[in-house]
């Protein structure tokens, strides 16, 4: 299997640049390692033991956690069960349309109005808690700081070897990260960029992987450690931001603006895309695996342009209107419930309109019996005799 994935995927012109040979690349004596595509295979148990400690962590730590910070679950109608009405939902994951509605009423015996509540507390049914998201945030955000602690701790004091062993560990845990998030796609919130998170979970992967594997590993580092730098600092804001920790949330975004704008859109390009890109034309002429990372870098740019732009768009708000609404740096920040309001029960609209209705005839009649009394009066006062 290695002999043909040698021949077909890792030819030397590809990835290395000329004169340089994968026999070159062995394990040394000592200090640190060079690295090798086997290396990777480890990261996949790797991933399965994070997506255990998520388990254990969201369960003993982030619930508890949330619960003295105080955040809130919103209590929502359960749908009643109807199997018909179920499978319909479970198979569509939409309300009905009308021929449909009509057909189901016939099935269930239920009126159309009554079938449309059903959907509706069962679409809100599905809505994941705060504490869920909390719980969500509260995991990231751990393992961003963690990451970022390490990723920093990497950089001081590396030996000369070709892979030193904090670097070694430092891809083997996020490159294992990232891949428990793509295997817990389908359990995690749903967000409406659902289709691009998968993919730029895919992407990333495949950028640490292939950094890894053509011996990028220091460049590959300082990339992950200017990501991780701002992305805790985002968990965490959600995090207050569930809990209703206003002005907690807003000074932590605000940092994270700064720290985002400043890393993305300075430390990136004028450092490593400017290494990577320029200074690298020192050491040795252009290759395949010179354009495709370099390419790759420069998609990432052109999508931290367009995050600072949404995020510069949050300061303005955040500045002129005192008050920031949410995240508004990509969708894969904006859940489905920050967009659509749960919409109301119908039973509750019904009661608010019977109250409403009983108090305006309170009023009418009210007014009817002054009135009633002030005709008595008059009418008393013209046939009693009149002072002389």
């Amino acid at each position: 299997m290695e002999h043909l994935l040698n021949e077909w995927l890792w030819q030397e012109e590809y990835w290395l640049p000329s004169g340089i040979h994968w026999q070159d690349i062995e394990l040394t004596e000592g200090g640190g390692r060079f690295p090798l595509p086997r290396d990777l295979i480890y990261t996949l148990p790797l991933a399965f033991a994070f997506i255990a400690l998520r388990y254990v962590f969201e369960r003993v730590i982030a619930v508890p956690f949330s619960r003295y910070l105080g955040v809130k679950d919103r209590i929502r109608v359960r749908a009643p069960a109807v199997p018909k009405l179920e499978a319909f939902y479970k198979q569509h994951r939409r309300p009905p349309s009308q021929n449909e509605c009509v057909s189901l009423e016939k099935q269930c015996g239920l009126s159309q109005r009554k079938i449309q509540t059903w959907f509706r507390h069962r679409k809100n049914q599905d809505r994941p808690s705060n504490t869920k998201k909390f719980c969500e945030a509260s995991w990231r955000f751990v393992f961003y700081l963690v990451a970022f602690i390490a990723g920093l701790g990497s950089l001081i004091n590396v030996s000369v070897s070709p892979v030193a062993e904090a670097h070694y560990w430092y891809y083997m845990l996020e490159l294992a990260f990232y891949l428990s998030l793509l295997l817990c796609v389908s359990v995690d919130i749903k967000r409406k960029d659902f289709k691009e998170q998968v993919i730029h979970h895919i992407a990333t992967i495949f950028l640490i992987g292939f950094s890894y594997c053509a011996n990028y590993v220091r460049v590959g580092t300082l990339v992950m450690l200017v990501h991780d730098s701002s992305d805790f600092l985002l968990e965490s804001a959600k995090m207050f931001h569930y809990a209703v920790w206003t002005r907690t949330c807003d000074s932590l975004f605000v940092i994270f603006a700064l720290v985002f704008l400043i890393t993305r859109l300075v430390v990136f390009p004028g450092w490593v895309i400017h290494t990577t890109l320029v200074v690298s034309l020192d050491f040795f002429q252009p290759f395949f695996g010179y354009y495709f990372f370099n390419s790759l870098l420069l998609v990432l740019q052109a999508l931290h342009i367009f995050w600072a732009y949404l995020i510069l768009r949050m300061v303005y708000k955040f500045v002129f209107l005192g008050k920031v609404e949410r995240d508004e740096r990509s969708d894969a920040e904006s859940e489905l419930d920050d967009d659509e309001e749960e919409e109301p029960d119908e039973n509750a609209e019904e009661c608010g309109w019977t109250q409403r209705k009983g108090a305006i005839n309170s009023k009418l009649a009210s007014l009817a019996n002054n009135c009633v009394l002030n005709n008595l009066t008059q009418q008393m006062n013209s046939r009693l005799p009149k002072a002389r």
